[in-house]
Parts: C-alpha cells; structure tokens; sequence
C-alpha cells in the first residue's frame, strides 16, 4: 500500500484542520483525534479501494459513538442533533438544484409542510377529536393520555412524505415552461405563500377551519416514541442524534441510489442541456416533477423531526432566510455533490449555532455597539462569496463539475463552442 507524497501532505493539513475544527466546537479530545487520523487516511490513500472502504467504515463507527463522549444535555450534541437534521433537508433540495439544475428558493415550504404534519399529528391540535378524549395510535406515557391526534412519529414521517411530494409536484408544474431566475421567482413566491398560510391560517376566510394556531404556534409537540423504546427526552440528545443520524442515513442511501440510476442521469441531463435532453427523448415534464417531489419530501422528513426536537410549530421558522441557509450547504459543499453537502450542512449549522454567538462579546471589546448574531446572513453571504472566487465548484465538487470549472473539459468542448484545443469551427448554412 503506497500513497503520493503529494496526497499525504494534503491529508495532513486536512486531518489537522480537522481536529482543529472539532476542538473549536468543544468536541472531545479523543473524537477530534481519530477524526484526523480518519480524515487523513481518507485523502492520504484516496487511490486504495481497501483503505477507503476501512475509512469509510470508521468513520460511521465515528459517527456512532460520538454522542458517548459528550454531554447527553450539552451544546456539542445540540448542534450536532440540528447538523443532521439539516443535512437531510440539504441533501433534498441538492436534487433539485445540484442534480436536477432547479433553483430553488422556497424550501422552506417543505420544511413548514413536514412541520406542520407533525403539529396536526402529535399534539392536542385537534383537541376536539372522539369527544375530547383524543385519538392514540402505536404511543405510551404522556401522549396516550392526551387530548388530540396523537400517532406514531413513524406514521408522521409517512404523511410527511406524501404531503411535501404532491405540494412538490404542484410547485413543479407552473415552472415547467420556466427557466434560471424565472424558476426561482416561482418557487420564492411558493415559499412565501406557505408562510403567510402559516401566519394567517388560525383565521383563514370562507369559513375555513385552523391549519395553524397562527403567531401563537403548535406547541406542546409529542417526543418521539419509536417501537420498543422509551419516548425521547428532552434532557438526553443521545437518542435525538441516533435518531437523526438514521434519517440521515436513509436519505443518504437514496441519494446515491438515485444519483446512479436512469432517473439521476435524466436530472443530470436536464440540468447540463434541457433542450439537448428532450431531443434526446428524455421526458422533461415527469423527470422535474420527480425531483421536485423527491426533493420535498426530505424535507418534510427533516420537518417533522425538528418539530418534535423543538417542541413546537411556529410562524418564525419557516421565514425566506431559511431557504437561503439550506441553499448555502448545497454551494458551499458543490452543486451536485453528496458528501460535499453533508460537509456544507455541518460547517454552516455550527457557524450558525456556535460560533457567531460565541463571539457575540467581541464586537463590544473592541468599542462596538451590536451583536454578531445579527450579521449571521450577512457572514453567509461573504463566505459564499468567497467561495465562489476561490473555489466555485464547492469544497467537495462532484466530479463533472470539477471537471468542467478546473479543466475545461464539458459542455463546451462536447458542443463545438469551444475547449482546451484549438480546433477550428465551421459554420454550415443550408
């Protein structure tokens, strides 16, 4: 087994600013040590399929007995319960816009849809439902006790699917015809409707009954009671992070599978040359429906969750920033890219969560008169703007794309307009 000496400098320096990371975030010394160790044996030996499936196994190891080493209760793992949840929500709407070309800018509407699935399923938001007395389905403690819907969190993620697909699809079909900007105007537009339904929805005109309970929110929402287990704490993260960490999973699993199959190079296709692809016989109109549909319902999945985690469905989650912040995983890691989203959504979460508000005493050491917190979009835009003139393909960039940003091999050169050679274009006219 030999490595080039150039990959195992790079591993160094990777590994090292890895445990750098980890320890910046208070995670355990012993964890951010074998992080490294793993991360450098990763880059170092890229080239040996052995080495990467060992990798590839000690870090799932890694990820599993992370929470052990922490604080059940602590910020480390609060994080890190938020960090794979919104991974799965990036990895969705990676679908549409890093496989499918779609640009996207109201995933948030997902987010609220799944949440609000879980507020109507797993609380007392039907409070009136068999006489008051409520309706229980496959739970224990408190909630079979309740007044309310209260079911199962398995059969909430289910509904949350199926909810999040159809309105997936009913986004998709006015963008059909829609291209670039056009395309995101919609879908912003569809995120805002969402959250003024959302706001507005305990009051709605024609006589229509409460989706929502409005500003005052869905609140308290049932903790997740899986089969043979205890219902999660609030005051124990460990079974949260396992939890999500299984979801995460799941849709990485998908992600890969669809990604490799007919359907993935379809979204490929569209997203390099929708015309060429139609021409080709690829079916425009059900493949982006597919990725819209595909993508929502991961959000929904990821809604549902963090309503239980947060214990509540409120209006000022679903607001268009959060859109951009899931849209900031998918360029910081690269368009396309899974493990470059995954390392996009753990980055950004933990800049969000732990390191702009640990420096919120900076800006007054220094004569200052505000706090860090409030320029959280302003940092993302200033790293995405980084980004884009020092590494545009992203921090983990799919293959093609690399490609096509760093060697000029692509669209270009396949079309005839233009490449690395010089070869010479001529114009036919009939």
């Amino acid at each position: 087994m030999t490595a080039d000496p150039r990959k195992i400098g790079i591993g160094v320096v990777a590994g090292v600013l890895a445990a750098f990371a980890g320890l910046l975030v208070e995670m355990d010394l012993t964890m951010a040590v074998v992080l490294a160790l793993l991360v450098f044996g990763r880059i170092a030996f890229a080239d040996d399929a052995r080495v990467r499936l060992a990798m590839l196994a000690g870090l799932l190891l890694w990820v599993l007995v992370l929470p052990l080493f922490h604080d059940p209760a602590g910020g480390f793992i609060d994080t890190a319960v938020l960090a794979l949840a919104y991974s799965v929500m990036g990895l969705g709407l990676n679908i549409i816009v890093g496989f499918a070309g779609l640009l996207d800018l109201g995933y948030v509407a997902f987010f609220a849809l799944g949440a609000l699935a879980a507020g109507w399923f797993m609380s007392n938001f039907f409070s009136g439902t068999n006489g008051g007395d409520g309706l229980h389905v496959l739970v224990s403690g408190v909630a079979a006790e309740l007044p309310g819907l209260h079911f199962n969190f398995l059969f909430v993620v289910v509904v949350a699917v199926i909810v999040c697909t159809i309105a997936g699809m009913l986004i998709g079909l006015p963008t059909l015809r829609l291209r670039g900007d056009y395309i995101a105007i919609v879908t912003l537009a569809f995120g805002e409707i969402i959250g003024r339904v959302v706001i507005n929805g305990d009051d709605l005109p024609f006589g229509l009954p409460q989706v929502t309970k409005g500003r005052q929110g869905i609140t308290p929402i049932d903790k997740i009671d899986l089969p043979l287990l205890a219902p999660f704490e609030a005051l124990n993260l460990r079974p949260w992070f396992w939890a999500a960490l299984v979801l995460l999973l799941a849709v990485l699993f998908v992600n890969y599978r669809l990604r490799d199959s007919r359907l993935g190079r379809a979204w490929i296709a569209l997203r390099e040359d929708e015309v060429a692809a139609s021409s080709m016989g690829v079916p425009v109109v059900r493949t982006k429906l597919l990725a819209y549909g595909t993508g929502a319902a991961f959000g929904g999945i990821a809604g549902a969750f963090l309503a239980s985690l947060l214990n509540t469905v409120n209006a000022d989650q679903f607001q268009f920033y959060f859109s951009v912040f899931v849209l900031s995983m998918v360029i910081l890691g690269g368009l396309g890219s899974i493990e470059g989203v995954l390392l996009g959504g753990v980055v950004l979460t933990y800049i969000n969560f732990r390191l702009i508000p640990g420096l919120s005493d900076l800006p007054a050491s220094i004569g200052l008169d505000f706090d860090t917190t409030q320029l959280n979009y302003g940092i993302f835009g200033f790293l995405l703007v980084i980004m884009m003139v020092m590494r545009p393909e992203g921090l983990i960039p799919e293959r093609r794309r690399r490609l096509e940003l760093r060697e000029g091999i692509g669209v270009g050169t396949t079309a005839g307009v233009g490449g690395p050679g010089d070869e010479k274009v001529v114009e036919v006219r009939g």
